[in-house]
């Protein structure tokens, strides 16, 4: 049986926090990022836990996370 290749687009994408919860980065944070106001930027610096109906899903694209 060869080995579970990693979904490098997912791998850079999520991450396991210390508790086990699934972590993202908010979306449209690089784009057009001078036109926005800095209370806007400031607020796509957080990470967003990632919706736990997709983390079996996301496990199986980064066998890697489980670690």
């Amino acid at each position: 049986m060869p080995k579970m290749k990693t979904h490098k687009g997912a791998a850079g994408r999520f991450r396991i926090s210390g508790s086990g919860k699934l972590l993202r980065m908010k979306r449209h944070s690089s784009h057009l990022r001078r036109k926005k106001p800095r209370s806007v930027t400031r607020q796509y610096s957080d990470t967003v836990s990632a919706s736990p109906s997709n983390r079996r899903r996301l496990l199986k694209l980064v066998p890697g996370l489980n670690k």
